[in-house]
């Protein structure tokens, strides 16, 4: 079955409707800057009311690796996702710290032009490698949209440039695929990109960072179609 993760739950009633329609996992952002981002005290209350069955994923951008421990020990994370410019090194001491906690690696794919792209690639292979190279090896990679001075949650597409991108490069660790997903258009870049998984922020929203019941509903049921 699909792996979905729907991102950016701000607050307990949003997150138990959410959970109601069975996804996979729920982002809980701990970015400040995004208008997305929820508090510990909140995020806390969502992973203790939340069922087992689902992965309460915190998404990080560039934080102290201190902090990251100490808030997925607080708040009762299952899942890190790294968001930012981290270095491979980071991996390998939250693997100590965090043994089983799932560490997802997102890469911001710029697809403005063929140049652009297959840089993008070879940085995202040179990354797995250095990974591999000091024995680690995250969860999941998550493919997101580049735009210069944000860190996801964009709404810009990635999977239009499918016939350009080597996906078969890199089914290991699984490919989680991001960027302007909604419930329109999940389902054709599913069948394009053919992912281990999808992740969707604001392409369920009515407005930035308010989920829509209906958006959400339509987007699991059309990625599980």
């Amino acid at each position: 079955m699909m792996w979905i993760k729907i991102c950016g739950i701000r607050d307990v009633e949003t997150a138990q409707w959410v959970a109601a329609f069975e996804p996979a996992a729920i982002g809980l952002n701990f970015y400040a800057p995004s208008s997305r981002c929820v508090t510990p005290d909140v995020a806390r209350t969502i992973c203790e009311t939340l069922p087992v069955t689902i992965d309460k994923v915190g998404v990080f951008v560039n934080h102290p690796i201190d902090e990251i421990i100490r808030l997925v020990t607080e708040c009762g994370l299952t899942g890190v996702q790294l968001h930012g410019d981290e270095l491979p090194e980071v991996f390998d001491t939250l693997r100590s710290a965090l043994p089983t906690t799932k560490l997802i690696k997102a890469f911001r794919i710029n697809v403005s032009h063929a140049q652009s792209i297959g840089e993008s690639w070879r940085a995202v292979a040179g990354y797995l490698e250095a990974c591999r190279a000091i024995g680690v090896n995250p969860f999941a990679c998550l493919f997101d949209a580049y735009v210069s001075g944000a860190y996801g949650g964009t709404g810009k597409t990635i999977f239009d440039a499918a016939g350009t991108i080597d996906y078969d490069r890199f089914r290991s660790p699984p490919i989680i695929l991001a960027g302007g997903l909604n419930p329109e258009n999940v389902a054709a870049a599913i069948e394009r990109v053919r992912p281990w998984g999808v992740d969707v922020a604001s392409g369920v929203e009515s407005s930035p960072g308010v989920k829509d019941h209906a958006k959400v509903e339509r987007f699991i049921t059309n990625a599980r179609g």
